[in-house]
């Protein structure tokens, strides 16, 4: 494992990373109060999005006066209210418009039933996940954690889309082999214990090139997957126990406390995409400080032009 660095300081690596790459054409989903708008504008001001502000005009110049911000030069459309706010988005990236979507002041549920709508036209053959991207400061690597929002109970084939989209963003922050942990209560395969049975699939579907470019290993409990310590004392011998980049959890409930559990007890910052979609989401929450929207900008941007030089790779 890498040195233990100073909090925040693997976000603040991600951002330096991202500079000098094309801003992200974003449009900010109903930016009307401060924080929305100041960290959408904070990530423009860092060259990391070019916005495109999408609500009531007149909320939004409100909170751009509170924070002494000045709008010139930056694209507003005006909408009523949050839900079409919420649509024209979507459209906005349906059309090739913009290239990400940044969740303002609305409600995650908002946002993203207007994305999954069929007809809005942002579905893939993939389906979507929600990824937090940590920086723990007492764990030695960067850690994604997943699916902690969307899926509440995924199944196998779900799983295997959430994995995916998690090793894309992690090849993207620059993981070459991304090293995946597929959590259950145990590390041993139980036929009592659905997530055991689904983990050990995901581990032969790898094997079989259904899931590519990570390197996973499964069941795990949740000690085996970030300790080598309890790794080495219960005997596993894997290049993924004890040192995980990809924290994959049985279930919503489970990702969303173990990434909550190391926000609020051990100081973690986060920062989060929905991965999946035709873009990138950047579905930031309330009570993100500035530092997490620039995080989950810059993993926006990241993730675009991964895909971008994907797709070239492909056409050659």
């Amino acid at each position: 494992m890498e040195a233990q660095p100073r909090p925040g300081e693997r976000h603040r690596r991600l951002i330096v990373n991202a500079h000098g790459l094309p801003a992200l054409r974003t449009a900010v989903v109903h930016p009307c109060d401060e924080a929305s708008l100041g960290g959408a504008l904070a990530a423009w001001r860092e060259g990391l999005i070019q916005p495109v502000l999408v609500g009531p005009r007149r909320r939004i110049v409100a909170a751009a006066e509170a924070i002494d911000w000045d709008l010139e030069g930056i694209e507003l459309i005006d909408t009523p209210h949050s839900h079409a706010s919420a649509e024209r988005a979507v459209s906005l990236a349906a059309e090739g418009t913009v290239e990400a979507l940044m969740k303002g002041a609305l409600h995650t549920d908002e946002l993203m039933s207007a994305t999954l709508a069929r007809r809005a036209g942002l579905r893939t053959e993939r389906q979507m996940s929600h990824v937090y991207a940590l920086d723990v400061p007492s764990y030695g690597l960067p850690l994604l954690i997943t699916d902690g929002a969307l899926h509440i109970a995924p199944d196998l084939t779900a799983k295997r889309d959430i994995v995916q989209n998690a090793i894309d963003l992690a090849r993207a922050m620059g993981i070459d082999r991304p090293r995946v942990a597929l959590l259950s209560a145990v590390e041993t395969v139980r036929p009592t214990i659905p997530s055991t049975l689904e983990a050990a699939a995901l581990c032969k579907m790898a094997e079989r090139g259904q899931v590519e470019g990570g390197l996973l290993d499964g069941p795990l409990a949740i000690d085996n997957a970030v300790s080598l310590a309890a790794a080495h004392s219960k005997h596993l011998h894997s290049e993924v126990a004890g040192q995980a980049h990809v924290l994959v959890a049985p279930d919503l409930e489970a990702a969303n406390m173990i990434a909550k559990l190391l926000i609020h007890l051990a100081g973690a910052q986060a920062a989060g995409l929905v991965i999946g979609a035709r873009v990138p989401i950047m579905l930031t929450s309330r009570s993100d400080d500035c530092q997490s929207r620039l995080a989950s900008a810059a993993l926006a941007l990241l993730l675009a032009r991964y895909y971008q030089r994907q797709d070239a790779a492909d056409d050659e």
